[in-house]
C-alpha cells in the first residue's frame, strides 16, 4: 500500500483533499446538470451543495486513506423525472467527468500563467490534483454499470440496443470487482488505458 511513512503523509495531506474536492465537484455537477434538466431528487435530499460532508462515503473514505482506492456517496437521480430519459441521464452522467476535466485544466492554465519554479512543493500539489482529476475523469467514463460511460453509452445507442445493454446493471458489483481486482485480467487491462490516457493528457496540459 505505501512503501514508507512519508508517502503516507504525502497521501493523506496532498492526495486525499484532493480526491476530496475532486469528487464533490464530481458529485454536484451531476446533481445540479439534473436539476437543470427537470430532477429535483438530489436538491430534495440536501445533494445540491459543494459541502463535501454531504458527499462522503464513510467506507469509500476509509478505504480511499488506507487502499488508496475509494468512493463517494453517489448523487440520487430518478430519470423518469426528465422529458428525455435516455438523454439527459446521459448528459447527467458525462456532466461529472467534464467537470473533472475543466478543474484539470483551469489548474494546468494556472500552472502555465505563473511560474511556480521555485516552489517545489505548489508544483506537486497542483501535479497530484490534475492526475486525480484527470483520472477520475477517465475512469468514470468507462463504459461498465455503474459506472458514468455506461449511462453516456446507453445515451447513444440505438432503442433496439439499449435494452440489453441496460441488463448489464444487474452484473455491476461483478464488473466493478473485475475492474479493479489486481488478478483480474480486465484490470490490467483498463490500469494500462487510463495509465497510457493520463499520461498523453498530462503531456497536454503541460505536465
Amino acid at each position: 500500500m505505501f512503501s514508507s511513512l512519508q508517502d503516507f503523509i504525502y497521501w493523506i495531506l496532498i492526495a486525499v483533499p484532493s480526491i476530496l474536492v475532486a469528487s464533490t465537484v464530481h458529485e454536484y455537477t451531476h446533481g445540479y446538470v439534473a436539476y437543470r434538466l427537470g430532477d429535483p431528487t438530489a436538491k430534495a435530499e440536501g445533494r445540491l451543495t459543494l459541502n463535501p460532508l454531504k458527499h462522503i462515503d464513510p467506507i469509500g473514505a476509509l478505504s480511499m486513506i488506507i487502499f488508496k482506492f475509494g468512493w463517494s456517496k453517489p448523487v440520487p437521480i430518478n430519470e423518469y423525472n426528465f422529458e428525455k430519459r435516455e438523454l439527459y441521464t446521459g448528459l447527467t452522467a458525462l456532466a461529472g467527468p467534464v467537470s473533472n476535466l475543466i478543474l484539470a485544466s483551469l489548474t494546468a492554465l494556472l500552472n502555465q500563467l505563473f511560474d511556480f519554479s521555485n516552489f517545489p512543493l505548489i508544483v506537486f500539489i497542483l501535479y497530484v490534483f490534475v492526475t486525480i482529476n484527470i483520472a477520475l475523469a477517465i475512469f468514470n467514463l468507462l463504459p461498465i454499470p455503474p459506472l458514468d460511460g455506461h449511462k453516456v453509452v446507453r445515451a447513444l445507442l440505438p432503442q433496439k440496443l439499449r435494452y440489453y445493454w441496460e441488463k448489464l446493471e444487474k452484473y455491476s458489483l461483478i464488473l466493478i470487482l473485475l475492474l479493479v481486482l489486481p488478478f483480474s485480467p480486465l484490470q490490467k487491462l483498463t490500469s494500462s488505458f487510463i495509465g497510457n490516457t493520463l499520461t498523453t493528457i498530462l503531456q497536454i496540459l503541460g505536465f
